[in-house]
């Protein structure tokens, strides 16, 4: 009796932990995801990984905090920003930073908390314009806000992958910074579910139309990218984010959702 009603405690803890962490968009994102660990404690882990990663580029001369590449990262950045609560309320709060590193690597990313990092590189080699910019921002910011993050470093936890005692360690500790590397696996290393990937690719499009950016430049994004990786090794970005041609067609099927988005914010 006593490990029956142990099980059903179990299960009840599993159901309350499971919610739709972002309202659905035009693009009707809802999917219940299963929630273990806390926002703020996946947040603080970001930031510690983040924070590292801003010191070691300024250290070595690349992190790149002004210019004509950083100022047109920044008004992409700062015109997506302004339609997230979109998909939640809360977004509009958080500690939004744009980080730029000078480096040939063609990938990007948004920590948890709205700590987004972009490389020179994938915005050189990709001749990315302000559209295919915003394609590619609009998805990560959609995985922060989805936070799809802290649903993978919560099934770590459910797994035993990652402990309450890592993840509660002292802050600025030797093992806080360990426990952020971690979590840095989940948030960065480890590729992608095709579910995650189709939910960011949806929200992304359409803040990219909200914000005033022609919808069709994510489509052109991934035809960049499967040029780029024809008989080469595939970039970092292709590595956790599938291109391929049903990728492109979804994208592709979804436009007519969000072009009259597209078509009223051009029109202010």
């Amino acid at each position: 009796m006593k490990r029956e009603v142990l099980i059903m405690l179990a299960a009840v803890a599993v159901l309350a932990a499971c919610a739709s962490t972002t309202k659905p968009g035009v693009v009707g994102v809802q999917r219940q995801q299963l929630m273990l660990v806390s926002a703020d404690t996946v947040e603080k882990m970001a930031l510690v990984n983040y924070t590292q990663q801003n010191r070691d580029a300024q250290v070595a001369g690349k992190l790149v905090t002004k210019g004509a590449e950083y100022d047109r990262l920044k008004r992409v950045a700062t015109r997506l920003q302004k339609h997230v609560t979109t998909f939640r309320d809360d977004a509009a709060q958080w500690n939004w930073q744009l980080a730029l590193i000078d480096a040939p690597v063609i990938n990007a990313t948004c920590a948890p908390g709205g700590k987004i990092t972009f490389y020179t590189g994938i915005v050189r080699q990709l001749k990315l314009t302000d559209d295919e910019i915003a394609s590619i921002m609009g998805h990560e910011i959609a995985h922060a806000l989805r936070e799809h993050g802290r649903e993978r470093v919560s099934r770590a936890y459910a797994q035993n992958a990652i402990t309450s005692t890592a993840l509660a360690a002292a802050p600025n500790s030797q093992a806080q910074l360990e426990a952020a590397n971690a979590v840095a696996h989940y948030l960065y290393v480890l590729p992608n579910s095709r579910q995650n990937e189709s939910e960011a690719d949806a929200m992304g499009l359409e803040l990219a139309a909200r914000a005033g950016y022609k919808p069709e430049g994510a489509i052109s994004v991934w035809r960049k990218m499967q040029a780029l990786s024809q008989g080469k090794q595939p970039a970092e970005f292709t590595s956790t984010h599938p291109s391929d041609a049903t990728r492109i067609k979804e994208l592709t099927a979804m436009l007519p959702k969000v072009t009259p988005l597209y078509q009223v914010a051009s029109r202010k």
